[in-house]
């Protein structure tokens, strides 16, 4: 019996993206909503509780009304920020724990992280939860990801024939530090305060990197580079979704990083390098995978009890 999927919002960029995703895919019946009827609220509570699963992909506004909308036994997974810091959501990041994978399974209301706050969660959680990162280290964040990541009006921004030529360098945001990543960013890893946070677009589509740069003297445990690599690799063993590189990497690269190398994959690179004094964390992966629809997919999976890669580029 194939299991009835509805995406509201479909016609976004993370729902385009989760529709493609389920295409060959024999053991999904999608539930398509006119599109005249798209933002007709009884026509989507209709199909929301028509549905086995119901991605949400919109504004948080509408993602907390369509949510009220489903009945209990309706497994929503949300892609907006809405429900990430909420109760009683399961937080969609399974690798972090057997208690979030189990989350995640057993769940019917799903928040999946942003993607920066995918990037720097997967990096500060472990380092919180081994005791090498205290709870209040004052945290820097710096991170570059392509233009797909701001949603339709940016990527008709990036996009338009005769766009302005300022969109051919770095656009650098958020500099009020409100970003709306940070509050899950907090939260997840535990940290008594939110990260500094230095975000920014540039002219390619879809990937990204994402860095948190360490003072080894403020931290709870003296590691050094090759060591903390090493711990990320026995934190994230067996894990399929996880790729953490070989310490020396960025050497072999000419010293190097480009944050578009992920794009169209969907699980997530870990990279350490540095020295004895400072050392850098960094995770590349794509903004619109493990950062969005993969992401969304890899759950709706785990949800299913199938291979939590299926439907997935690894």
């Amino acid at each position: 019996m194939k299991t009835k999927v509805f995406i509201d919002g479909s016609e976004g960029t993370t729902g385009l993206r989760i529709f493609e995703r389920f295409e060959g895919r024999d053991d999904i019946e999608l539930l398509k909503i006119p599109t005249e009827l798209r933002k007709d609220p009884a026509t989507i509570e209709q199909f929301i509780n028509a549905s086995d699963i119901t991605f949400l992909c919109l504004p948080d506004a509408a993602a907390v009304e369509a949510a009220a909308m489903a009945k209990d036994d309706v497994v929503i997974i949300d892609t907006s920020t809405a429900h990430r810091t909420e109760e009683g959501w399961a937080y969609g990041f399974p690798e972090l724990s057997a208690e979030h994978r189990n989350a995640v399974r057993n769940g019917r209301r799903i928040a999946v992280p942003g993607c920066y706050a995918s990037g720097f969660i997967g990096i500060g959680y472990p380092l919180v939860k081994m005791g090498i990162l205290p709870e209040d280290y004052p945290v820097s964040v710096f991170a570059v990801s392509g233009y797909s990541g701001g949603g339709k009006k940016l990527i008709a921004a990036y996009e338009e024939e005769g766009r302005d030529q300022k969109f051919d360098s770095a656009r650098m945001y958020a500099w009020g530090q409100s970003h709306k990543h940070l509050k899950e960013m907090k939260k997840i890893t535990g940290l008594a305060a939110e990260p500094l946070f230095c975000p920014m677009t540039t002219n390619y589509h879809s990937g990204m990197v994402v860095q948190v740069p360490l003072f080894v003297d403020r931290l709870a445990k003296h590691v050094t580079p090759e060591e903390l690599r090493d711990l990320f690799a026995e934190y994230y063993k067996g894990e399929k979704f996880i790729r953490v590189l070989p310490y020396g990497a960025d050497v072999e690269a000419g010293g190097a990083l480009f944050s578009d190398a992920c794009a169209g994959w969907d699980g997530m690179e870990i990279l350490v390098t540095g020295n004895s004094e400072r050392i850098v964390v960094a995770t590349r992966f794509d903004n619109l995978g493990k950062g969005a629809s993969g992401a969304a997919i890899q759950c709706m999976n785990i949800v299913l009890g199938c291979d939590e890669a299926k439907g997935l580029n690894l």
